[in-house]
């Protein structure tokens, strides 16, 4: 009896769940994931071979070249922190500036200069040479920053602000100084320091 032949048919393989898939997987990639924003003075930050990510919920103090700058996390905690320390110098920020606020991921100006910093665009805002938050005795605009910052995260979110300090590996000893005692001055003695990875040896 001869054997029947069975026609072979060819596979065919359906890809379009597949590539709908990838889309949506980068999609959110692309739409979660956050840029990394542009120091305003290049730092050279220090190595180091452990590997901690930083939080979310984070104030950064940046220094280089002997100036400091600072940054919050948080567009509502930003709006707040102006309006309170505006409070203390006795400005007024308009609805505009305070939206142009907002969107700095940090600033390094006093705060009588503050309205023509935010009237700026931000192409002027970053061809800027800024000349950092001043640190002195006699004006020492950072402490007051730090803990308005601290105040309205604690009241909006209920939430210790985390500090983390980015400094330069070149920077001099007495700038770092100064913002550790602006620090401790508010009994703020844990907080971190930004470095790069390393390879251990």
């Amino acid at each position: 009896m001869p054997k029947a032949h069975i026609k072979r048919k060819s596979t065919a393989i359906d890809m379009t769940a597949m590539c709908d898939m990838a889309f949506l997987l980068l999609t959110f990639f692309i739409l979660t994931s956050k840029f990394k924003t542009e120091d305003p003075v290049p730092v050279d930050i220090p190595g180091s071979s452990v590997l901690v990510k930083l939080p979310d919920d984070v104030a950064t103090l940046t220094i280089g070249e002997g100036k400091v700058f600072f940054g919050m996390e948080g567009e509502a905690i930003r709006r707040q922190t102006l309006e309170s320390v505006g409070q203390k110098y006795n400005i007024t920020f308009t609805p505009s500036e305070k939206a142009q606020f907002e969107t700095l991921p940090s600033f390094g100006v006093p705060i009588a200069s503050m309205k023509q910093f935010l009237d700026m665009t931000p192409d002027q805002r970053k061809a800027l040479k800024q000349p950092g938050i001043p640190t002195d005795s006699v004006s020492n605009e950072l402490f007051n920053w730090v803990r308005e910052a601290r105040v309205s995260a604690k009241a909006l979110v209920n939430k210790e602000l985390r500090i983390s300090i980015k400094g330069d590996s070149k920077e001099e000893y007495p700038t770092i100084k100064k913002v550790i005692d602006v620090l401790q001055k508010q009994k703020v003695n844990k907080f971190s320091l930004i470095t790069s990875l390393r390879v251990a040896k």
